[in-house]
């Protein structure tokens, strides 16, 4: 995410000249028929000025943490996860929640929704899990070939791990991972009862920025092998990335919608997530689109579309995503696929900014879809 300030630099050839505001940085079966809906979000009832703190934050404390093994290829990956629930008798319907892809993607972002969701559970029964990606948030970071397929096929794996006939998924992602979700259960990789897509995105900073002709791909390439260099790449990755005043810029240029909620210890606390060993491989990936899970708006359009009749999809698009990420979102406002479509305040992390006001829209969307009432 931080990222931006040096893909301007490397690229000042290129034809487009774009800014640090419209980088983007940086979850059997049953048919149903939807009409779509576009709801606009009100907020006269809730204050969302100021988003929970960083301390207010680290007191969700989950009902349980552990680690995944994950075996791909030739890697095994330790992936973090939290659980988080309430004492209740009966099935519970598992809410899967991902964050979106960044450099600093982290389980944190969801907290604050799942604490909400939960307290206003009722007799929906909910509990959550937070997963981190491979090689992001607190999860391990081997050097490997990170890609869309990659990710993809965790996301498959981690699915099939914590489901069961007995119990009903639902899954919320954030910007990529909603997109590359979407895609698994296009290829029926996974049935999801549900899918929320919380600012969704498909396009990495550089090629939503710069395209994708034959000549800036060659130079993505480049890119993306010197930041995977031992001595080089972390000296780059430590100089525009892994320090505070890069990810503090970023934050408050487009990842929030109030810079004043980014405050120093916020800032410090995914300043963090950047010094671990292996940190850079994800992020050099996904910078240079390695991650997307498509390559054009019409792709993107027909994921959703490919799911129509079939799984319930809630977009929930933000008032203020940089220019390009909006555009793409806004796509989505009568597609195909798409039962419901809501805008709330924000930008990239609504749901980490705002987590109550994005509960009180995800939770709306659960219980007009399975026709319980809190």
């Amino acid at each position: 995410m931080a990222m931006a300030s040096f893909a301007i630099s490397i690229f000042s050839l290129a034809t487009v000249a774009p800014t640090c505001k419209n980088y983007r940085p940086f979850l059997s079966q049953t048919t149903y028929s939807f009409k779509p809906i576009s709801i606009r979000a009100s907020s006269t009832s809730l204050d969302y000025s100021t988003p929970s703190s960083v301390n207010e934050q680290k007191a969700l404390k989950p009902t349980k943490t552990n680690y995944w093994e994950w075996k791909f290829k030739d890697n095994v990956i330790d992936v973090y996860y939290e659980e988080h629930e309430h004492e209740s008798t009966g099935p519970q319907k598992n809410i899967l929640m991902m964050p979106t892809i960044s450099d600093v993607s982290t389980v944190e972002e969801w907290r604050g929704v799942a604490k909400d969701i939960l307290e206003r559970s009722g007799k929906l029964n909910l509990r959550a899990t937070i997963v981190d990606w491979p090689g992001l948030g607190f999860s391990s970071r081997p050097k490997m070939d990170y890609d869309a397929d990659v990710m993809e096929n965790f996301v498959v794996d981690f699915i099939n791990e914590i489901s069961s006939s007995e119990n009903d998924l639902l899954v919320f992602g954030g910007g990529h991972a909603a997109t590359i979700v979407v895609r698994a259960a296009k290829k029926g990789l996974v049935k999801p009862k549900a899918i929320a897509a919380v600012a969704p995105t498909w396009a990495g900073p550089l090629p939503i920025v710069f395209g994708r002709d034959s000549s800036m791909q060659t130079r993505y390439g480049l890119l993306r092998g010197i930041l995977r260099t031992p001595g080089a790449g972390w000296m780059m990755y430590n100089m525009l990335v892994s320090n505070e005043g890069a990810i503090q810029s970023q934050y408050k240029s487009h990842v929030y919608a109030n810079p004043q909620n980014v405050t120093p210890a916020f800032v410090q606390s995914r300043y963090k997530l950047t010094t671990e060993k292996g940190s850079r491989y994800v992020p050099a990936a996904f910078l240079t689109g390695l991650l997307d899970p498509v390559n054009s708006r019409d792709e993107f359009l027909e994921l959703f579309s490919g799911l129509e009749g079939k799984t319930p999809i809630l977009v929930v698009s933000t008032e203020g995503s940089p220019k390009r990420s909006k555009a793409e979102m806004e796509a989505l406002r009568e597609a195909r696929g798409v039962s419901k479509f809501v805008k709330v305040a924000g930008a990239l992390l609504p749901h980490e900014e705002y987590p109550s006001m994005v509960a009180e829209e995800l939770y709306k969307f659960l219980q007009e879809n399975f026709e319980v009432n809190a």
